[in-house]
């Protein structure tokens, strides 16, 4: 038991050693139990509940003073790291202006917004004082900011809930043209910053200047030069005191409060901007007077410069120019660049009324959904000269030059001519050209279209008749593969072309029209390949060079053998499928090109200093290819894409003079270096095609004199009759366009032959018989492609049977 004693002793020991005495905190029973005050646990005195007051109050008072501590130092970190951007990367952005290869005749722009940057100093004072007097009285008075604008703000904030500015000139100019716009309060704090350290940094001219050179103005327009021409058509410099006051009243919704869209609201800020002008001193009671008429404002003009063929246009100087990696979009958006293009306006022109239904006069005509396509370049450096991709880029973007694709048919024939040349085979081999003919690997048989049998020809005869069955030899000879790699080497950029077709020399893949345009280029250009390019040059707005055009070439083919391939390919337009050209009067080389089952149909043709590419085809509602129709007096083969060249290249050529191609020396082997191609040596039992200069001509084996008749084929070849004595031979074929109009210019066409006695005689395709002596072949008559001799016979439909 604890004696009340020990007690004692235990607290006078405690307070002799300056401790006090430990209190339980269990519960009150326990208390209770070792003496504990129980009345006194059951409430707080006068004493203690002023103690808790002035905690609180100190712990609110120390919270306070933390946050103000944090919003010194996070406006003083703020101040001092924040950086004014540079106008130039910033305010001074400006419009990048496209021209044509004039490099005066403006085809569009680019701009995030519609601005162009001008000198302040051309403006008359009141076009910036009218701005003063709209939204910043104190502008020219204050330090950037207006804290009893910003107090009205915050007060406005906090009691209704919004988000008011209380802005001046200086911080509206820091919000949209350094940081984008901001309702945010730290937004705002930040705003507030930049707009202090700008009034610091740049005079109020400076800052004003680069607020009107940047400010939206409604119409698309940024800045007062491009608000000056879209609401008066006239530059800032020219604007009256009552426009640019009118301008000015509208700032905070210039879209809203557009004259044509709310005139009544329009007229009152420009009075409110013309009354201020006068009370602050801008203007005279007299000059205020004499303003006092609301102007007058030109119809809103404004629209998609994207808008019509142009903006396929404009789409490939972007991507050409982003892909070279010189450039960003930004660049392009902001950086106010000058850049000229290849396109020649006139000839862009030309392009689109000769392709265009709806310029040439086919609408209507022409079935509706039938796509074109049409690309023109100088193959010497690659530079696009014109081209048709289409009439609207904002109704459709997928360019027809340069996208979209379509099967290119006989027109890789040029591909595997140039093969057959590197393995050193004489173009005067002769092959089989008879239909209904089977190859190792394919499938069924093969024919020319009509299943015309050609006879026993040469490459010239062939790629001129552009002969299936001989082609499908050269196929079987090179291989699919060779022949994709010599269309890719050439220029052929789409990655279908793999020679995985078992038809790729008949041209089953789908390429576009640059693709082929592209290629050519290279064998037109004497085996060296260009590079196909829309811009010219890039200049920056103190007139220095950024970017020349890629005009190098790189040598692909050999010279001799591209130029070989190219005198082939003259006697498609001279007595082939593509003699409509011939009317031009410029020498011609080229190869037509029909899919099979008619999807599509195209020609390439070109001069030493001219590549175009003219391609149609027909897809359904889903894309899918289907046959092309008969309309008007075309075929669904390559007549018409021939025509469309004919029409462009003769106006495009006009006054310029004929160019020659190089001359080429056949230096193959018939037969080729292994004797293995073709037929081998002639035989005196089948007829054979010879070459006499760039032209080939029909040659009777002279160990028979009896009467042969012209074979039929897809360009009608009329022959004059052989037979003894003087006389003459004719000839002539027509179909197509010459069955309805047979003295149509190059319908018709003849030869002669000399002799003694006797005459001979021939028309459309078979020569009559003379009496002694022999006549000479006439020449072909025009006869479109793919058409047989017989109008009853109707092109099998076989695979492999396609021009």
């Amino acid at each position: 038991m604890v004696s009340h004693s020990s007690n004692g002793r235990k607290h006078a020991r405690r307070a002799a050693q300056g401790t006090s005495e430990r209190r339980s905190t269990r519960n009150p029973a326990a208390r209770h139990y070792r003496g504990g005050n129980h009345r006194a646990r059951g409430g707080k005195g006068p004493k203690a509940r002023g103690r808790s007051r002035h905690l609180i109050l100190k712990w609110i008072l120390g919270l306070i003073a933390l946050c103000l501590a944090a919003g010194i130092g996070l406006f003083a970190y703020l101040y001092a790291t924040t950086e004014v951007p540079a106008p130039e990367k910033v305010a001074m952005a400006s419009n990048t202006t496209v021209y044509f290869s004039d490099g005066t005749t403006e085809m569009g722009t680019f701009s995030e917004q519609n601005r162009e940057i001008i000198d302040c100093a051309v403006l008359p004072d009141y076009v910036g004082n009218a701005i003063v007097a709209s939204e910043n009285r104190s502008f020219y008075t204050d330090r950037g900011i207006d804290l009893q604008g910003i107090a009205r703000a915050l007060v406005n904030n906090v009691t209704k809930g919004t988000r008011q500015g209380g802005s001046t000139i200086t911080q509206q100019y820091a919000e949209r043209y350094y940081l984008g716009e901001t309702t945010s309060y730290t937004g705002k704090l930040h705003e507030a910053i930049l707009a202090l350290k700008i009034a610091q940094s740049q005079d109020k001219s400076q800052v004003l200047c680069n607020y009107m050179n940047t400010i939206y103005l409604g119409r698309g327009a940024y800045g007062i030069q491009a608000a000056a021409q879209a609401y008066f058509n006239k530059d800032a410099k020219d604007l009256t005191v009552s426009e640019a006051a009118m301008i000015a009243g509208i700032i905070p919704a210039p879209s809203t409060w557009d004259p044509a869209q709310n005139p009544k609201m329009a007229q009152q800020r420009f009075h409110r901007v013309i009354s201020i002008m006068k009370e602050d001193g801008y203007i005279t009671a007299k000059e205020a007077s004499d303003a006092s008429t609301m102007p007058t404002t030109v119809e809103n003009t404004q629209q998609d410069m994207y808008k019509g063929p142009n903006g396929y246009l404009l789409q490939m100087v972007r991507d050409e120019l982003v892909n070279s990696k010189a450039f960003t979009k930004d660049d392009l958006d902001t950086g106010g660049y000058r850049i000229v293009t290849t396109i020649d306006k006139s000839k862009q022109d030309l392009m689109q009324q000769v392709v265009s239904p709806a310029s040439n006069g086919m609408q209507g005509v022409v079935p509706e959904g039938m796509q074109f396509g049409a690309m023109s370049v100088n193959p010497k450096d690659g530079s696009i000269i014109s081209l048709y991709a289409g009439d609207d880029y904002l109704t459709k973007q997928l360019n027809n030059a340069t996208q979209a694709q379509y099967e290119v048919g006989s027109t890789m024939k040029a591909f595997a001519l140039m093969g057959a040349v590197q393995d050193k085979v004489s173009l005067n081999t002769i092959f089989n050209g008879n239909s209904k003919r089977t190859y190792p690997g394919i499938a069924g048989t093969v024919s020319n279209v009509g299943g015309a049998n050609l006879g026993y020809i040469n490459l010239y005869k062939a790629t001129a008749q552009s002969s299936n069955t001989v082609f499908m030899d050269l196929q079987t000879k090179l291989g699919t593969k060779k022949i994709a790699e010599l269309a890719r080497e050439a220029g052929v950029q789409s990655t279908s072309l793999d020679g995985s077709e078992p038809y790729t020399v008949l041209g089953n893949n789908a390429l576009t029209v640059r693709d082929m345009t592209w290629a050519y280029s290279t064998i037109a250009n004497q085996g060296n390949k260009p590079t196909l390019h829309i811009v010219a040059s890039v200049k920056d707005v103190h007139n220095k060079d950024l970017y020349q055009a890629p005009t190098s070439t790189t040598k692909v083919f050999e010279a001799n053998d591209a130029n070989l391939v190219t005198k082939a390919l003259t006697g498609v337009v001279q007595s082939g499928t593509a003699t409509e050209a011939r009317s031009i009067g410029h020498t011609i080389a080229g190869k037509t090109g029909t899919s099979n089952n008619m999807y599509a149909a195209s020609f390439v043709g070109y001069t030493p200093s001219v590549v175009s590419t003219f391609a149609m085809w027909y897809p359904d509602a889903n894309g899918n290819p289907q046959e092309i129709p008969s309309f008007g007096r075309w075929t669904g083969h390559s007549d018409y894409p021939v025509h469309l060249f004919t029409q462009y290249m003769t106006q495009a050529l006009a006054g310029t003079a004929n160019e020659s191609f190089p001359t080429a020396k056949d230096n193959g082997k018939v037969g080729g270096s292994d004797g293995t191609w073709g037929t081998g040596s002639k035989s005196s039992s089948k007829r054979y095609y010879s070459s006499s200069g760039s032209q080939d001509a029909y040659t009777q084996d002279q160990s028979t004199d009896s009467a042969q008749s012209g074979q039929s084929s897809e360009s009608g070849a009329g022959t004059g009759g052989t037979g003894s004595g003087s006389g003459t031979g004719t000839g002539s074929g027509s179909t197509g366009e010459c069955t309805t109009n047979p003295s149509a210019a190059g319908c018709t066409s003849s030869g002669s032959g000399s002799g003694s006695n006797g005459t001979g005689s021939g028309s459309n395709d078979t020569g009559g018989t003379g009496s002694s002596g022999s006549g000479s072949n006439g020449t072909q008559g025009d006869v479109p492609e793919n058409t047989p001799s017989d109008p009853s016979t109707n092109p099998e439909q076989t695979p492999g049977v396609m021009e």
